[in-house]
């Protein structure tokens, strides 16, 4: 299977890298490079710990607006990046709800309430909940729920095409984590500067009108996803009905904010 824009990964200035697209259905319709090689996915994790947090949200084990966090923070909060907490430190700079502040703390705290309540490490409970049932047989967690976690290309694209078309959650649970929580929320998008608002859902970022942004210039709107300071990226745009991963092995920096909104333009284009 091949999508002739997927080649372009070989021109990135990175040592390794791989890419795949999948439709809502499921479908393949290309990947490029070596789909079983395991990346650090650093902030890629997020997604796949959002979608832990929504199982448990399903099961009972939490409720989206129970304390949860700092003072007067909930669930939401944290999966949103408005707990006030800090970007890397278990401190509090805003009150919650005020501020988009891109928080690892925020899901750190996220993957401890949810263990608590559970009486499962987040890990384990990130394999049972998502992994096991997905089959995506070559991830894993251990550390941080806001950025340990190392997958493949094959992996995440079994996690797209689940968020696409959810079968682990129902299609509502799914529909609100890719809608603005705390709209008119302004705030700085990591690698790209201040964003006013800077939308996010619950553990998905949401593109909206931002400028600068990682995806492409005919990127919808309402495409959501993540990007991690690895290298990595995933995003699912609702629009064109495709979701698009790509990995790599050299730190986020100005060649990725150079190479990939082409990338996902000819992506788009060939879709």
């Amino acid at each position: 299977m091949s999508l002739s824009s997927l080649a372009l990964i070989e021109n990135w200035p990175v040592p390794t890298a791989a890419a795949g697209v999948v439709r809502a259905d499921g479908t393949v319709l290309g990947t490029h490079g070596p789909v079983a090689h395991r990346f650090p996915l650093a902030s890629v994790t997020k997604p796949l710990a959002a979608y832990a947090a929504l199982v448990a949200y399903e099961e009972g084990a939490i409720e989206l607006d129970e304390p949860a966090g700092p003072e007067g923070s909930t669930v939401r909060h944290l999966l949103a990046h408005t707990s006030g907490l800090a970007f890397d430190e278990h401190r509090v700079t805003a009150p919650p709800g005020e501020r988009r502040l891109y928080s690892n703390a925020g899901f750190e705290q996220l993957g401890d309430h949810i263990a608590k309540a559970t009486d499962i490490p987040f890990g384990e409970y990130l394999r049972q909940a998502v992994l096991e049932p997905l089959g995506m047989t070559d991830t894993s967690l251990e550390g941080s729920p806001a950025k340990d976690a190392v997958s493949t290309v094959g992996d995440l694209l079994r996690f797209a095409a689940e968020v696409q078309t959810p079968r682990l959650l129902d299609p509502r649970t799914v529909a609100e984590a890719m809608t603005v929580q705390y709209p008119g929320t302004k705030g700085v998008l990591p690698g790209y500067g201040h964003q006013n608002p800077n939308d996010w859902g619950l553990g998905f970022e949401i593109r909206d009108g931002k400028a600068p942004h990682w995806t492409g210039a005919s990127s919808s709107p309402r495409t959501f996803g993540h990007f991690g300071q690895s290298g990595t990226f995933l995003w699912i745009d609702p629009d064109a009905g495709v979701a698009c991963v790509a990995l790599a092995d050299r730190a986020f920096g100005p060649w990725a904010a150079e190479v990939w909104p082409p990338f996902t333009d000819a992506v788009l284009a060939e879709v």
